[in-house]
């Protein structure tokens, strides 16, 4: 899966990269795709109790994407199966006036995982470098620090045995259009449409821009990110689902030593 992992200090361009790159699963359909996910599915959830039970380690992963880009489709396929006791989806908004009288890492750093728990947060700390930068809500000086804050910010968690995992979930202005449409015409879905959503679309190219230099700049050993093609869904998920079992399974994760022998023990 390193296939979509974004080396350190690359030069991107994410206009040139395929939102519907098949690479990774090229005999996967969305008809047959079903048994992989499951099967990985099982597997994660296996390390999940691992995890769990050695409480040496704990995982964050992170999702950015553009509107409609698939965060909440992504929590809920490969995360929403894991044991709820030791999983977290953790969805940042708008900053409240609490949140902006503290430093901008100080609202994440609080749903941060705990040892042998998996926390996956629906949008992050990058959204104050990403919206600040777009949208001009403060000086240049001010997104361009920050850089720097949230690698430092991550390397801590990495020192601390957090693994980080970092997707970008890469859909066409074309796939936005369709999923904005699909929303409009769904009455069960219009409570997912905002207007202020056609705003930022008319900025599309100054986002894909913004990310491709803040992934560029932000990807490192301790913290990668992968640009994962999102135009199909089911394909979205497994290859995410894929990424995190595979990291996890770096980890060798086992059960604890206990200080007793159980085979001694008698209960009465």
């Amino acid at each position: 899966m390193d296939l979509y992992q974004i080396p350190p200090d690359s030069k991107l361009n994410l206009a040139k990269l395929s939102t519907r790159d098949p690479r990774a699963y090229p005999e996967l359909t969305k008809e047959n795709h079903v048994p992989v996910l499951e099967a990985l599915r099982e597997r994660l959830k296996e390390q999940q109790h691992l995890l769990f039970a050695g409480r040496k380690f704990k995982v964050l992963v992170v999702v950015q994407a553009m509107d409609t880009g698939g965060k909440d489709g992504l929590a809920r396929h490969v995360f929403a199966h894991l044991d709820p006791q030791g999983v977290t989806v953790t969805p940042f908004k708008a900053p409240t006036a609490e949140e902006l009288d503290h430093d901008f890492l100080w609202r994440i750093h609080r749903h941060c995982p705990a040892n042998g728990h998996i926390a996956v947060f629906n949008r992050s700390h990058y959204e104050d470098i990403i919206a600040v930068r777009v949208k001009q809500l403060f000086p240049d000086n001010v997104w361009k620090r920050r850089y720097r804050h949230v690698v430092e910010f991550e390397r801590m968690l990495a020192d601390e045995n957090t693994v980080v995992i970092k997707f970008f979930l890469h859909i066409s202005a074309e796939e936005q259009k369709r999923r904005l449409e699909s929303r409009l015409s769904n009455p069960r879905k219009h409570w997912k449409f905002h207007p202020e959503d056609l705003a930022d679309r008319k900025r599309w190219g100054d986002f894909l821009d913004a990310y491709s230099h803040l992934i560029a700049k932000t990807s490192t050993p301790f913290a990668p990110w992968h640009v994962i093609p999102a135009d199909r869904k089911w394909y979205r998920n497994v290859v995410a689902a894929r990424i995190v079992v595979d990291t996890l399974d770096r980890l060798r994760l086992g059960y604890p030593k206990v200080d007793f022998k159980p085979e001694e023990i008698v209960i009465e």
